[in-house]
């Protein structure tokens, strides 16, 4: 029992990982009908650029750094399909950050090269001890922050005007313009929160217990897929219940995995797909996510 407690802990904190890399597919999708298949090189460049200054600058100095590139880049990449891509071309944008996550990826892995770099961050591989239940305390400062930001992201989306901006935008673009309000502007700052997010779920993917960052850590985000898709591509709240359950499940599989050995090896790895195969073929538009309806 144990055991099992300990896991369903570390399984949340990993959830809360994955639902900050979530919630950056989610409000891109929903501000702009682009499914941003480059947050994986974003991620690595901010995870990057935090093990590369944190030796010169100091840890929190260089998250700060590296959160703030990946959100210029995203801007960046959204203001360039935004103004060589018509609006309505959705399929063709997503396509194309397929070859910026290429292009970006690709120079990174040459900077990184075979090395494993550390991000320096003040947890370490220490342990946290209570009532007999032993978690890592980057696992904990991970809940902890994500808990933050997505409080944060919540309040913004509801109470800001950016927040009303953005649930018109997704509602009805076209009506929303009309009122007066700028898509162009709503969709930049969907990105830059988008890519902000996926570089603070990269530092602490690559905190304890990984070893590190390596040439192929923005496959990581890569990670937070399932939860996507079982939560729903335009649901923020999907996002969230998504993250939880794909880092609960993926946690206790691969934690109990010599005793599903029947399944097969790396089970673990495979059971977030598994599961959201089956969310697939129940619903496919996930557990929140929006039904499209064909007006006959």
């Amino acid at each position: 029992m144990t055991r099992l407690i300990e896991l369903l802990l570390i399984g949340l904190s990993l959830g809360a990982i994955y639902t900050l890399i979530a919630l950056g597919f989610v409000v891109i999708y929903k501000a702009t009908r682009v499914v941003n298949f480059a947050q994986g090189s974003i991620l690595l460049l901010g995870v990057f650029l935090t093990a590369d200054l944190h030796d010169d600058i100091g840890f929190w100095p260089a998250v700060l750094v590296g959160i703030a590139a990946a959100s210029c880049v995203g801007v960046i990449v959204q203001r360039v399909l935004w103004s060589r891509i018509r609006s309505e071309d959705h399929l063709v944008a997503s396509i194309l950050t397929i070859g910026v996550d290429v292009l970006l990826a690709t120079e990174l892995a040459r900077r990184i090269g075979s090395r494993v770099l550390t991000t320096g961050d003040p947890w370490a591989d220490r342990v946290v001890t209570v009532a007999g239940f032993t978690v890592p305390q980057a696992r904990l400062a991970a809940a902890a922050v994500a808990a933050l930001l997505i409080a944060g992201f919540f309040a913004a989306f509801k109470y800001t005007g950016w927040g009303v901006a953005m649930r018109a935008a997704a509602e009805d673009g076209e009506a929303a313009s009309l009122m007066g309000i700028r898509l162009g502007r709503v969709a930049a700052a969907a990105w830059l929160i988008g890519a902000g997010l996926a570089a603070v779920a990269g530092v602490f993917l690559a905190g304890f217990p990984s070893a590190g960052v390596d040439a192929h850590a923005g496959v990581l985000a890569l990670s937070a897929v399932p939860a996507v898709i079982v939560g729903g591509l335009d649901s923020t709240g999907g996002a969230v219940v998504g993250g939880l359950v794909i880092g609960l499940i993926a946690t206790v599989v691969a934690g109990y995995e010599q005793n599903l050995a029947f399944l097969g090896n790396g089970i673990g790895a495979v059971s977030p797909y598994i599961v959201a195969v089956l969310v697939l073929l129940w619903r496919p538009s996930g557990l929140f996510g929006t039904k499209e309806f064909d007006r006959v």
